[in-house]
């Protein structure tokens, strides 16, 4: 069967993995767009939404909900949400024929959403509902909890961390720490891609493949070779910390809030 499909995931790594899978996986399948924010998904899809047979979409993205598009245009494509929750809310997605998987996700998850998939279009399913959609949206946002404290190791005993002290997460070596606003450094067991999840947008950014910095700890914005900007952070990390230049109009908008 060949399916055409856009992928709409935040994180170029995940997004580049789910490719490969569905790929490896479905080797009908073709990829026609990859799509990082809601910003840039509902112009892509103002235009090219009819060629889509299916949508990949995680649920949050670096500017807001997925959901928030479907609030701009009309949507008549079956989705299968790619994401990290996992409460109460994604219930409702199955009763209105649409179908998800957690993260992380491995190719079997993917097979049996893709095989829901076609069973449902072999049985012409309905097309999405937006009502319904936008009403499982108005859900998530009005529970959303965001992570308010990690439980970490201090020498012998565990400690509760207060987000709003954390100043900035750095992951080396597939290691995460996280450094707080009086510089202690305190080892995460999670991943950057997990807690950008967790996190509040409107307070932390995911600066790059590295970094995910706290709005309160950002003092200076510098211009950088190439069109990137440089971050100073207090505390000072040992390193640049870079915003890329695809990534600048959405730092600056997300500064702006």
């Amino acid at each position: 069967m060949n399916i055409k499909t856009a992928i709409i995931e935040d994180e170029p790594a995940t997004a580049r993995n789910l490719k490969h899978i569905l790929q490896e996986t479905e080797p009908g399948i073709t990829v026609l767009s990859l799509l990082g924010t809601v910003k840039e998904s509902i112009s892509w899809l103002k235009e090219n939404a009819a060629q889509c047979d299916l949508l990949f979409m995680d649920i949050r993205l670096a500017d807001g909900l997925s959901f928030e598009i479907f609030e701009n245009i009309q949507i008549d494509t079956p989705v299968i949400f790619v994401t990290a929750y996992n409460d109460y809310a994604l219930k409702a997605f199955k009763a209105n024929g649409i179908d998800y998987i957690l993260k992380p996700f491995d190719e079997t998850e993917i097979n049996n959403a893709l095989h829901k998939f076609k069973k449902l279009n072999k049985g012409n399913t309905k097309h999405i509902n937006n009502t319904e959609l936008l009403n499982i949206m108005q859900q998530i946002k009005t529970h959303a909890v965001y992570k308010k404290s990690f439980l970490v190791q201090y020498r012998d005993k565990l400690i509760p961390l207060n987000t709003s002290d954390i100043h900035w997460f750095i992951t080396e070596n597939e290691v995460v720490q996280a450094t707080t606003v009086a510089g202690k450094q305190y080892i995460i067991e999670n991943t950057l891609e997990k807690l950008q999840q967790e996190l509040d947008p409107s307070q932390f950014f995911r600066a790059n493949r590295q970094y995910i910095v706290n709005r309160s700890a950002i003092t200076e914005v510098n211009f950088f070779f190439n069109g990137r900007l440089a971050l100073k952070l207090s505390p000072e990390p040992k390193e640049h910390v870079l915003i890329s230049k695809a990534r600048v109009p959405e730092f600056k908008e997300w500064m702006n809030q």
